[in-house]
C-alpha cells in the first residue's frame, strides 16, 4: 500500500492512476482538511496536485471507502441588535468582490459550546481573499472580543485609510469603544440592515464552514480544546490550504500570492 501511495505521487501524471492509487490520495486528503471535502473539493485538489479523475469515479470510491464530507446544519443566531446605540448604514450592498486586498474586511461572532460552558469566536475576513485576518475567542460576548480580533488584523495587514469594516448591528460592533477604535484605525463602518444575515453572507458562510468540518459531531470537553481546534482550523488550514470556491478553488494564501506576483509583473512591465 505504501508504495502505491508514492507511486500516485511520483507517476501519476504520466499514467492513470489505479482504483487502488486514487483511494490512498483520497483518504490523505481526506484526513488532511479534517474531513471537509466532498466530491466536487477532492477533484479540485487531485487537480491541484497534478492529477485527473472523473467526479463519478471520485464520488464511487468516497462512496465504498466511507469518505464523506461534513454536511451543513444550521447554528444559532448571536446578533443582539435590541440596543439604542448608533448604527452604520449598509455601505458594503453586499458587494463582496473588492479589486484588491484591504478595501473591504467582515466580521462577525459565533458561539461555540465546550464542556466548560460557551466560547465566542470572533472573525475578520479580507474579502478580497477570504482570509481570516483577525480572529478572537473569550468566555464573554463584548466589545472586548471583537477589538481584539480587529486588533489583530489591524496588526497583520496594517492597511491604508479608508478601509471599509462590515459587520451586523450587533451591540458589541455598535459599541462606543468598538467604534472609537474603527475611528483610530481610519476605517469606515457598515453594517447590516436589521435582521438580514445576507447582508453579511461571506462571514456567516465561514462559520457555516468552520463548525461543519470541525465542531460538528466532536465534543470539547474544556474551552482550550477548542481554542486548539480553531487556531489549527484557521491558521493551519483555512487559510493557508482550504480550496475556496469563491477562488477559484484556491487557497486565500495561495490566491494572495498569485495576485501579489501580478502585480510586480505589471509593475516590472511598466
Amino acid at each position: 500500500m505504501k508504495s502505491a501511495w508514492i507511486d500516485a505521487h511520483r507517476g501519476g501524471q504520466r499514467q492513470g492512476l489505479s482504483d487502488a492509487q486514487l483511494t490512498l490520495l483520497l483518504q490523505a486528503i481526506h484526513a488532511e482538511s479534517g474531513g471537509a471535502y466532498g466530491s466536487p473539493r477532492m477533484v479540485r485538489a487531485l487537480r491541484a496536485r497534478g492529477l485527473s479523475a472523473s467526479k463519478a469515479r471520485v464520488e464511487r470510491l468516497m462512496r465504498e471507502h466511507g469518505l464523506r464530507g461534513r454536511h451543513r446544519r444550521r447554528y444559532r443566531v448571536t446578533t443582539d441588535s435590541s440596543h439604542r446605540l448608533p448604527v452604520a448604514e449598509n455601505l458594503l450592498a453586499r458587494d463582496f468582490r473588492p479589486s484588491a486586498p484591504n478595501q473591504v474586511w467582515s466580521a462577525d461572532i459565533t458561539d461555540l459550546w465546550t464542556d466548560e460552558g460557551w466560547l465566542y469566536l470572533a472573525v475578520v475576513l479580507d474579502l478580497f481573499n477570504r482570509e481570516v485576518v483577525g480572529w478572537s475567542m473569550r468566555a464573554r460576548m463584548d466589545a472586548e472580543l471583537v477589538i481584539s480580533a480587529l486588533g489583530m488584523a489591524y496588526a497583520r495587514r496594517r492597511p491604508p485609510p479608508g478601509l471599509l469594516h462590515h459587520s451586523d448591528r450587533g451591540s458589541q460592533y455598535a459599541s462606543h469603544a468598538f467604534q472609537q477604535r474603527l475611528r483610530r484605525y481610519a476605517m469606515r463602518c457598515s453594517m447590516s440592515r436589521r435582521g438580514n444575515c445576507w447582508d453579511n453572507a461571506p462571514t456567516e458562510s465561514w462559520f457555516n464552514s468552520f463548525k461543519r468540518e470541525r465542531v460538528f459531531g466532536e465534543r470539547f470537553p474544556t474551552r482550550q480544546a477548542m481554542r486548539v481546534t480553531a487556531f489549527e482550523y484557521i491558521e493551519v488550514f483555512c487559510n493557508r490550504k482550504r480550496l475556496h470556491s469563491t477562488l477559484s478553488y484556491r487557497s486565500p494564501v495561495e490566491f494572495m500570492q498569485q495576485w501579489e506576483a501580478s502585480q510586480r509583473r505589471d509593475q516590472a512591465v511598466a
